[in-house]
């Protein structure tokens, strides 16, 4: 019992050694020292293996250290050098940018012109007519333009080239086929006619050039037939005559304004309902004034006539006047004449049918026009109020009112009120000749009378 508690204790102390053998317990203490001692011989060579592989391990790190330590300082003396090149460098960069700006001297005054010249060119060529046939020329110049760089010779050459190029394009009148935009929207190719920069048509069409798109495009409203006709001409007439052309001296901004004036049409939508009423009350006195007119025209032939007849005809104004004289009235004075005022009465009403009509109409048309100018006024305001004053467009729609229904009213009430003059002079005439014929027949049958009082 003695020799198990003392292999047990020995296998507790023993520890990790014994527990890398076999599991097989010493049957006595012979055989536990004899693996005890074996275990110690093992240990002992691993323990010899682990120092030499660090030994070697630590060599292999100096060995390193000492290679990165060579590399460090070599690099650190590259450095030092590279850095005293940088230095140098700099400064004689420097010093040739210095000697450079001293021997440019005014080029760079010159460089800044062609940059400018170039900039204020590009406008010009972008937005002329020209470009049509020759495109893509503005964008050099804006780069020349934009650049940083200081411009070679040979670009400004080309700079000077590009703007000979414009001043004697713009001294030709050329033909060529081009795409052109119709005022349907449809592109066709068409022989395009071209003045200078001035002018552009085809097929009698003026034309306007588009910077936008590099296209030509047909006006929406063209000038008058008169205008197209001259154009028509121009294009089909032989090379080397001379023949009278149309040209718009401010590069087509003429024509742009054309195609944005409202014809008559659009003027008078314009100035809105108040506008449709104001006419339709001057077409309502033009078809009263023709009718007062016809009748007033007839109606003197008829009165003429009768001054000619010494029998009273009824189918006249002065007939039925004359004709209410009677023989058996003819001794009382006051009678007749008296029936003679009542005759004239009941025709002047009929003579003067009208003429408040039309007086009543040509003082309303200027009113309506003010009322309209107030409404547009009024709608400017409002404009005004919600949008600010920023936009004319927005307060374009009520000055347009304010301003048209106020020339329509005037346009209405002016010929109404000179053919209501015409119209009653003609109608005091009669009634001047009605008065003088009744007078004169009073004037006769005083005579008689005194005649047979005699």
């Amino acid at each position: 019992m003695k020799c198990r508690y003392v292999i047990l204790l020995l296998s507790v102390f023993s520890g990790p050694t014994l527990a890398s053998h076999s599991d097989e317990v010493p049957k006595d203490l012979d055989a536990l020292y004899e693996r005890v001692k074996h275990d110690r011989v093992m240990e002992q060579a691993q323990n010899q293996e682990r120092e030499a592989t660090f030994i070697a391990e630590r060599d292999q790190q100096a060995k390193l250290l000492a290679q990165a330590q060579a590399q460090l300082a070599e690099q650190e003396a590259k450095t030092a050098v590279l850095n005293s090149s940088f230095q140098e460098q700099e400064k004689l960069l420097a010093q040739q940018n210095a000697d450079l700006l001293l021997e440019s001297g005014s080029l760079g005054e010159l460089f800044g012109t062609v940059r400018q010249v170039a900039n204020e060119s590009r406008s010009v060529i972008d937005s002329s007519m020209i470009s049509a046939e020759f495109p893509e020329r503005g964008r050099f110049l804006g780069e020349v333009a934009e650049r940083k760089q200081q411009p070679t010779i040979e670009e400004i050459r080309q700079v000077w080239l590009s703007l000979q190029k414009e001043m004697t394009e713009s001294s030709k009148v050329k033909q060529f086929a081009l795409p052109v935009i119709t005022a349907q929207g449809m592109v066709e190719e068409k022989q395009v006619t071209r003045i200078g920069p001035f002018s552009a048509f085809s097929d009698g069409q003026f034309l306007r050039y588009l910077p936008e798109t590099g296209n030509l495009v047909a006006l929406g409203r063209q000038p008058v037939e008169r205008l197209q006709k001259v154009a028509a001409e121009f294009e089909s007439a032989d090379a080397g005559l001379f023949e009278p052309v149309v040209v718009d001296p401010t590069r087509g901004a003429i024509m742009a304004l054309l195609v944005q004036a409202p014809d008559l049409k659009e003027r008078i939508q314009q100035g809105g309902w108040i506008g449709y009423l104001i006419l339709l009350l001057g077409a309502i006195g033009l078809l009263i004034a023709i009718q007062r007119f016809i009748s007033l025209s007839l109606t003197g032939q008829q009165v003429a006539k009768q001054q000619k007849q010494s029998t009273p005809d009824t189918k006249n104004p002065l007939g039925r006047i004359l004709s209410v004289y009677s023989d058996g009235l003819a001794n009382e004075l006051d009678t007749i004449t008296l029936k003679l005022d009542e005759a004239i009465l009941r025709e002047v009403p009929k003579v003067e049918r009208g003429l408040i009509t039309l007086a009543i109409l040509a003082a309303i048309a200027p009113m309506l026009g003010l009322l309209g100018t107030v409404s547009g006024m009024i709608e400017t305001f409002q404009s005004i109020t919600l949008f600010g004053t920023g936009d004319p467009k927005l307060m374009s729609g009520g000055i347009s009112q304010a301003l048209v229904t106020t020339e329509l009213g005037l346009a209405v009430a002016i010929p109404l009120l000179l053919i209501h003059s015409l119209l009653s002079g003609k109608s005091n005439r009669l009634v001047q000749i009605f008065d003088e014929e009744s007078a004169a027949l009073i004037a006769r049958n005083a005579e008689q009378r005194d005649d047979s009082i005699k």
